[in-house]
Order: C-alpha cells, then sequence, then structure tokens
C-alpha cells in the first residue's frame, strides 16, 4: 500500500456525507492525481445513529471531537460545524496540534479569519477555504494562483444563489417576493430564517474574503455598504424590463486610487451583462485584471457535491505538499504576512453611479417639474422618464420612473431625503442602483 493522509471529519451532515461520498466513489482516481491516499480516519458528529446517504464503518464514528484533536495520524481535520465560538475554538485548538484545516465556514473566516491565519502562521499548518467562496466554483484558487500578476481592477459577482433564485423566479414568472421565498425554503433553497441570504450577509462574508484575497488586506465586513432583497417589488422588475435591464443581487468591488470601493445591493444591469442571465441557484464571479482583462467564473455556489468537490480540492492541495516535504508553497491570502495591512474602504457617500428612481406622486400638473427641480439642485441629471397615463381622479398616486446619469450617493440620499417629504408624494421612493457601462 502507498502512502496515506488521515483525515478527521468533525460535522456528518450534508456537506460531510457528500465528502465521504466523493472520497470514497473517486477514491482511485485521486489517488493517482495525489501520488498518495485520503483516508478518514475519525467522523465525530452529535449524531452519529441517523442513517446517511452513504455507508461507513461504525468504528470510526465518534460523539467526541478529542478523538479527533487527539489522535497522531490525523494530519488534516474538516470543519463542518458552522456557526462561530465551537467552531472558532475547535480550528484553533487542532492548528496549535499541528493539524492542517479544510473548512467550508465562510461566516466565522470573514469574522475570525485575522485570527485564525495569524494561528495558522504561527503553528506552521496550512487551512484550506475554497468551498466558503463559491461552492464548487474555483474562487480562491483563482485570485491566489491564476490572477497572481494582476492588478485586479474590479470584481462584480452574483454570491448568494437563494437570491439569484428568488429574483429569477420573480422575473420570469411574475410572482411576488414573498411567494418565491416560500417556494425556496420547501426545496430547501433556503432557510426558515433567510436573512442571511435575502439581506446581503452572506454575500458580505463572500466579498470580505473575496477582497482580502484580491488586495491582501484585512477587511472588517462591517464596513461594507449591504442592502438585500426584501424590498424588490413585481413592479420595479416590470419597469427595469422596459429600459432593457434584469435586477440581481451584486457584490461589487472596484479599485480606485488610494481606496477600494465595495458594496452589496440589487442593481439594475443591461440585458448582455455578463451576470444577467445567471439564472436559479446558480453564482458567477466577474474579474478583471490588468492584465488578465475580464475573467467570468459560473457554476454551483452550494449544495452536497458540488460543495464537497471544493473540500476536497483543498485536501488534495494540502496532501501534496505533505507527500512532497514542503510547507504552504501559496500564502493563505495570496500576498506574503508581511505585506497584509488593513483596507481602505471608500465612504458609500462617495461612490459615484446611476440609479433609477419610482417615485409614487399625485396625478397633477407641475409634479414632474417640481421633482425635476430638486434632483437639479444637487447636480442630478435626468436620463429618462417613464410616466403612465394620467388617471380620472388627480388625487390618485402614480408611478413615475426616471434614471439618472452618474450621480453622488450622498447627493441622490440628501435629494430623495427632499423629494420624500413634498406634499405631493406618497410612499417613500424606491431606489436600485444600475450598473451599465454605456450610461454616462
Amino acid at each position: 500500500m502507498g502512502k496515506e493522509v488521515f483525515l478527521g471529519l468533525v460535522g456528518f451532515g450534508t456537506i460531510g456525507t457528500g465528502i465521504v461520498k466523493l472520497l470514497q466513489k473517486n477514491d482511485e482516481l485521486i489517488q493517482k492525481r495525489l501520488g498518495a491516499r485520503l483516508v478518514i480516519k475519525k467522523i465525530a458528529d452529535i449524531d452519529i445513529d441517523t442513517p446517511r446517504a452513504i455507508s461507513v464503518d461504525r468504528n470510526i464514528l465518534t460523539t467526541n471531537v478529542n478523538e479527533i484533536l487527539d489522535d497522531p495520524e490525523i494530519s488534516i481535520v474538516i470543519e463542518l460545524i458552522g456557526g462561530y465560538d465551537y467552531a472558532r475554538s475547535f480550528i484553533i485548538n487542532a492548528m496549535r496540534k499541528g493539524k492542517h484545516v479544510v473548512t467550508a465556514n465562510k461566516a466565522l473566516l470573514a469574522t475570525h479569519g485575522n485570527e485564525i491565519f495569524t494561528v495558522a502562521d504561527e503553528e506552521k499548518v496550512n487551512i484550506g477555504f475554497e468551498a466558503s467562496v463559491g461552492g464548487t466554483i474555483p474562487i480562491i484558487k483563482t485570485l491566489k494562483e491564476s490572477l497572481v500578476a494582476n492588478n485586479i481592477k474590479s470584481i462584480s459577482g452574483i454570491m448568494n444563489g437563494t437570491s439569484n433564485y428568488i429574483l429569477t423566479k420573480m422575473t420570469e414568472e411574475k410572482r411576488p417576493f414573498g411567494d418565491v421565498l416560500k417556494e425556496a425554503q420547501d426545496l430547501g433553497f433556503a432557510e426558515a430564517d433567510p436573512t442571511y441570504d435575502i439581506e446581503g450577509i452572506d454575500t458580505a462574508h463572500k466579498l470580505t474574503l473575496t477582497l482580502s484575497l484580491s488586495y491582501g488586506k484585512r477587511v472588517n465586513m462591517e464596513d461594507i455598504y449591504m442592502e438585500g432583497i426584501s424590498n424588490i417589488s413585481l413592479q420595479d422588475i416590470e419597469f427595469a424590463k422596459q429600459l432593457g435591464y434584469n435586477i440581481k443581487l451584486l457584490a461589487i468591488a472596484i479599485q480606485r486610487e488610494d481606496s477600494i470601493e465595495a458594496r452589496i445591493h440589487p442593481a439594475m444591469i443591461p440585458f448582455d451583462h455578463p451576470l444577467a442571465n445567471v439564472s436559479g441557484n446558480f453564482n458567477a464571479f466577474q474579474f478583471i485584471g490588468d492584465a488578465s482583462g475580464s475573467v467570468s467564473l459560473y457554476g454551483q455556489g452550494a449544495g452536497m457535491m458540488p460543495t464537497a468537490s471544493a473540500v476536497v480540492s483543498d485536501l488534495v492541495e494540502i496532501a501534496r505538499d505533505m507527500v512532497k516535504g514542503v510547507w504552504r508553497r501559496v500564502p493563505l491570502r495570496s500576498f506574503t504576512k508581511n505585506n497584509i495591512e488593513d483596507i481602505n474602504l471608500m465612504p458609500m457617500d462617495d461612490i459615484i453611479t446611476n440609479y433609477y428612481f419610482r417615485f409614487s406622486a399625485l396625478d397633477r400638473p407641475g409634479v414632474l417639474s417640481r421633482i425635476s427641480g430638486v434632483l437639479g439642485n444637487y447636480h442630478i441629471s435626468i436620463a429618462s422618464v417613464i410616466q403612465k397615463e394620467r388617471k380620472v381622479n388627480s388625487s390618485e398616486v402614480v408611478p413615475v420612473v426616471m434614471t439618472t446619469h452618474k450621480a453622488r450617493e450622498k447627493d441622490v440620499q440628501s435629494a430623495l431625503k427632499e423629494i420624500n417629504k413634498l406634499d405631493m408624494v406618497g410612499a417613500k421612493t424606491i431606489l436600485i442602483r444600475i450598473e451599465d457601462g454605456k450610461l454616462k
């Protein structure tokens, strides 16, 4: 028998089951590519009695994680616990005992990554986290290796499959947000509490890690502007179509002279944009490097086997170094540790882009000019207007849609605050940013 690399798996749920299944199914293939065999020596979970979709020797099952931590033969541990405190403690304990770690825990790394990476450096162990961003899509390896010679000029991505599924169904089937959310929950695409997905928090976790790898920076997730999709209506989706756009929840980062513009929010993008037709629960990323130009990556961002694929890729990468007797050929965050600095994020007030407004205005003469006047006072230039036919009863409110030329966020927010106080305006104005390179 050739060389064996022993693994400890903590968390035998959906993803853990997928990893065992993949290692069993493609054992021979992995051995040929690695030159060694990956062997799961111990699996720890609080429930080891419920049948899984894969059979394993019951002797390797335990409810005691110390059987993994204290086993000197286990070289790599796979953390699939999820959450923050316990997972953080487990990973740090494993590294202190000289074990390499593979995790899919994006929330943990986005929140405690600086501490965890520091411990990994101190203990001279590796930590793989390919599955934490984009599931099976090789985002981490692309940034750490394939695009290593590039200044990353910009990043844009659909990083949450649940939100994308909801917006896709709303767009294609003209169904309201609440109905599609319930369907997503019934199908298992959305959690019982969908807040992390629909309010942009999950996307923020992924953008935090992506920014760190792209720019060699320490990033505080709380500093990234974040807005979810719960206020997107069918009415706005239909107006977007009339204007030639689809609405997507986007993560956006742009390299500026001395700072990085980073934001997460729903955005209108042209039908011919690379991300506009990414549908269902798929994820997609677009990087623009100064040498590479545009690079797009697309695939399953979650799920048993796609995530297992990413986890096993990390296992093989770490095991390859072990087989060759080398330690961490590629830095954890792409940059060497003495070159990691705090990120300088541009204030949201200073970003400049195009905007869509939907006003609920009384159907009376002069309303449009009054609104336009306020916008003009804040240097906001109108690009287009959609105004529905007038109603017989002028006391009713009607939607008035405007798009703008480039404008500054601070000016837009100040103008809308003033407009929303006008007696001729009903409900609060809806704002959706437009990402369209053809607009000025």
